[in-house]
């Protein structure tokens, strides 16, 4: 039986999910950006209120990935007017999708990538899409190894440092 769950994110999980946002985002950036910098994008972008209108946005779906009863990463998808690119309605974004440090290698990233498709799949969505920080090797290669394949970039805002996201997507239906 597989341990690991996907659970849908509500209102009274807010504090657990600004605690999990914050905590795999500075697993993995905090030591490649200034202090200054991070924190602008942490204060910015993971604050109850703005994590609550997430919550209650219909066009963002969040979950917690979990194993036994502990939340060990998240994801957080956008289709519709929610996308942060304008990809129309045939297509899903993955906007976040983190596993704490501990639990790396431990499938969590490659069942939410299944449960992502899915979700797209049942949305009736062509294609899945995503942005990943060009000096992200790990998940480039994780992405690629999952069949992403690259077709864009756009830039990324990290406090106010301009970084370069790599888009990558995979087709889902023909």
């Amino acid at each position: 039986m597989d341990a690991l769950k996907i659970v849908t994110v509500t209102e009274k999980d807010l504090n657990a999910l600004k605690d999990i946002c914050v905590q795999t985002f500075s697993e993995t950036y905090r030591h490649l950006n200034t202090e200054a910098n991070f924190n602008k994008y942490i204060q910015t972008n993971f604050n109850k209120e703005k994590l609550l209108n997430e919550i209650n946005d219909e066009n963002s779906l969040i979950y917690f990935i979990k194993e036994k009863d502990n939340n060990i990463g998240y994801l957080k998808l956008n289709i519709n007017e929610a996308q942060s690119e304008n990809f129309g309605n045939n297509a899903m974004e993955i906007e976040r999708v983190y596993t704490l440090k501990e639990h790396f290698g431990k499938n969590a990233g490659k069942r939410m990538i299944e449960f992502t498709i899915e979700k797209g799949k049942e949305l009736k969505k062509e294609f899945v899409w995503l942005g990943v920080w060009e000096n992200n090797a790990r998940a480039i290669a994780f992405y690629e190894k999952h069949g992403f394949t690259k077709f864009d970039t756009h830039v990324f805002n990290l406090g106010n440092d301009e970084q370069v996201d790599h888009l990558y997507k995979l087709e889902i239906t023909k």
